[in-house]
């Protein structure tokens, strides 16, 4: 009998060997298969790009105008002119700046006002009926003339840009924040109060948790729109900044430059979008990780 036993015992720790030397073989396919398609995804978005480029350059040269729509070759030109010789309006990297400090102040402050906002709407019935004309109607008018507006108001300086940026970020963030404290689940509300929570406990321990994924979700693109806000603030009237280094190429039918001042303000929202997402992965570090079957869609 206890012979029996002990060969039992000696299967079943063999099959656990075996399933835990299969999961581990499984894990180092999956792992090794999601390195290949990486590889294989930025390879092929090599190609596209490269022949994007190619087929602009060969049309610019034998069927468009390039006086109209530029080519690859005069975009580089004016990149490499610009960062070695500097502007009309002074140093690339001063107009970068500027544009980027517009920017960041519009986002932080838009961001910090939307959730502020956002958060206590959505927890009061009442406030957000109350104010929810005013809301929409304020978020309904064009931001073109609100840039027009709030140059005549702040000058051309930066207040006015951040005026800009701050808008377009607010109503962005405002309505996940808004919509991420409504989705809360009202039966952990309840346990908590029961338990005693106040209304900060409730606020800091489950509301903004639950919330955490609107808000980052609208942050993505709301820095887009605080660049956005910065340009089109430039544009309407500035001293300094991309905005106005594009509406002098434009004046002066330079096509290459406002192609040339796009990437360098596309480069800027790319290295904010990469640095949002490492805030998120720290901000969301408590979720539970999906599995690598889960994950790889197995």
């Amino acid at each position: 009998m206890s012979l029996d036993v002990a060969n039992v015992a000696s299967t079943q720790v063999d099959a656990t060997s075996e399933n835990v030397t299969a999961r581990r073989s499984a894990y180092r396919f999956l792992r090794g298969r999601s390195g290949s398609s990486a590889w294989l995804v930025n390879a092929v978005r090599l190609v596209l790009v490269v022949v994007w480029l190619g087929s602009w350059e060969l049309s610019a040269r034998t069927v468009i105008d390039p006086f109209y729509y530029s080519m690859p070759s005069r975009i580089w030109e004016r990149l490499v002119d610009w960062f070695t010789n500097g502007t009309s309006q002074g140093s690339i990297w001063a107009n970068i700046e500027v544009t980027l400090e517009e920017a960041v102040l519009g986002f932080a402050i838009g961001t910090l006002a939307g959730v502020v906002l956002g958060v206590v709407l959505g927890r009061s019935r009442f406030l957000a009926e109350v104010l929810a004309p005013f809301i929409k109607g304020t978020n309904a008018i064009p931001r073109i003339v609100l840039a027009s507006l709030f140059v005549i108001w702040f000058g051309l300086g930066m207040t006015s840009k951040v005026a800009t940026a701050f808008v377009l970020v607010f109503f962005a963030v405002f309505f996940n924040a808004f919509q991420g404290a409504r989705e809360v689940d009202r039966v952990l509300v309840d346990n908590a109060r029961i338990l005693g929570a106040s209304r900060w406990d409730l606020m800091r321990t489950i509301i903004l948790p639950s919330a955490t994924s609107w808000i980052l979700a609208s942050m993505h693109v709301a820095f887009g729109f605080a660049l956005i806000g910065a340009v089109v603030g430039e544009v309407v009237g500035a001293d300094r900044g991309m905005g106005l280094l594009i509406s002098r190429s434009q004046g002066n039918f330079d096509a290459a430059g406002i192609y040339a001042g796009m990437l360098i303000i596309t480069a800027v929202a790319l290295v904010a979008e990469w640095l949002i997402t490492k805030l998120e992965t720290r901000l969301t570090r408590w979720r539970p990780q999906q599995s690598s079957s889960a994950a790889a869609g197995i």
